[in-house]
């Protein structure tokens, strides 16, 4: 009988530990999907405006009115991504006496180089030509650095552009790598349609 009674007690033991809830285990870190459209892209064209190029359609030209007119550079626009919270800043300057080509590079490089506190890395592709035979170069920014993509277009002579893309959150290279790697494409066919008039 007392062996019957000791398995009864086991038997309950085992069946009460087994009905015990789980233990709650935290998730790995993750990250949201971004859900990215196809890209395709539009024309800009404006009259009042020495450049055009093709732009995605999923972006929208904006403009900063203030720094405008603070800068004196009416042809300063953004491009504006809406479902990223990203932004390609443009920045156009004539090449003159007082601000010549050499001095522009070497802002557009030591506006790069700011990001050197956060970067793990700041690389510059060698100058290439464009498909409408301007000259051009990619700034890559590699860690958490506030952006990631620059560029510089140029004609040499009279014109000068300068890009860069800015994600609206704090840093996080890991997370923001695919919408990263997306608009880099986008700022590619940028640069490759840019015309200067």
């Amino acid at each position: 009988m007392n062996c019957l009674k000791f398995f009864a007690v086991v038997a309950v033991t085992v069946f009460f530990a087994a009905c015990r809830p789980s233990v709650p285990v935290p998730k790995p870190k993750g990250y949201f999907k971004i859900e990215l459209p196809g890209h395709s892209y539009q024309l800009f064209d404006s009259t009042s405006f020495p450049f055009q190029f093709e732009y995605p359609v999923y972006g929208h030209i904006t403009q900063d009115t203030e720094l405008v007119r603070n800068e004196h550079s009416p042809y300063w626009i953004n491009i504006y991504f809406k479902d990223m919270d990203a932004t390609i800043y443009l920045s156009y300057k004539a090449i003159t006496s007082e601000e010549p080509l050499e001095k522009l590079i070497d802002e557009s490089y030591r506006l790069s180089n700011k990001h050197n506190v956060r970067a793990d890395y700041i690389k510059s592709s060698e100058e290439f030509s464009t498909n409408n035979d301007l000259r051009a170069v990619y700034y890559k920014v590699g860690g958490n650095a506030a952006s990631a993509s620059q560029f510089y277009i140029t004609d040499r002579q009279r014109h000068f552009l300068r890009g860069s893309l800015y994600f609206n959150v704090t840093p996080n290279a890991d997370s923001l790598k695919p919408a990263q790697e997306f608009l880099e494409t986008d700022m590619d066919h940028l640069v490759q349609t840019f015309r200067f008039k």
